[in-house]
């Protein structure tokens, strides 16, 4: 089932997601939805505050990115209550976009690697490191369980040159490319 995705602008994407037990319900339906829309949608990563959940779940499928970066190739996985411990490197700048952000990207400084711990789909635990591609996505990802946005990361300037198509996403005022949940309105889904 491809789930809507919760619009900029939505409370949901701005509050600290909650951490869950291994009992939360319906755990591996909501991951495998998850995965569908991501696909559906065309992205590579997709946190649960994204389909209006506010616990701390993310998925990441960076095959895309393989011939770029050799470390996503066939790289897949479910992040649960995960924990970004260390991120360190000198910072680069990447051109970013987001589900709940369509037809907008902008470039985001990120730290280049980053150590994390978290429970996979049947919390085990891991410990990991990670760099390049795949831990930008991570941490794209993360932001959304700590309620940041990319956009949050750009400069007062960027952001104030958003703020007409930030508004438009926000109300509702655009054409999206999948479905959508928007704060005050109704799902919207391009037809």
């Amino acid at each position: 089932m491809v789930l809507p995705i919760t619009a900029y602008g939505h409370p949901v994407l701005k509050k600290r997601a909650e951490e869950i037990e291994k009992n939360y319900p319906d755990l591996h339906t909501l991951i495998e939805y998850m995965f569908e829309t991501m696909y559906e949608t065309v992205g590579v990563g997709l946190a649960a505050p994204q389909v209006n959940r506010s616990i701390r779940l993310f998925i990441v499928d960076a095959t895309p990115y393989a011939e770029e970066d050799k470390h996503a190739e066939n790289f897949k996985k479910v992040f649960i209550n995960p924990e970004i411990t260390e991120e360190k490197g000198e910072e680069d700048l990447f051109k970013e976009s987001c589900l709940s952000l369509p037809n907008l990207s902008e470039y985001v400084s990120r730290q280049p690697k980053i150590r994390i711990r978290y429970m996979d789909e049947d919390f085990n635990e891991h410990e990991e490191e990670y760099d390049g591609m795949v831990a930008r996505i991570i941490q794209h990802e993360y932001d959304h369980l700590e309620g940041i946005l990319y956009v949050d990361r750009l400069s007062n300037l960027t952001r104030t040159l958003l703020k007409r198509k930030l508004k438009d996403i926000e109300t509702g005022k655009i054409d999206p490319p999948y479905k959508m949940l928007f704060a005050n309105k109704k799902s919207k889904i391009k037809t």
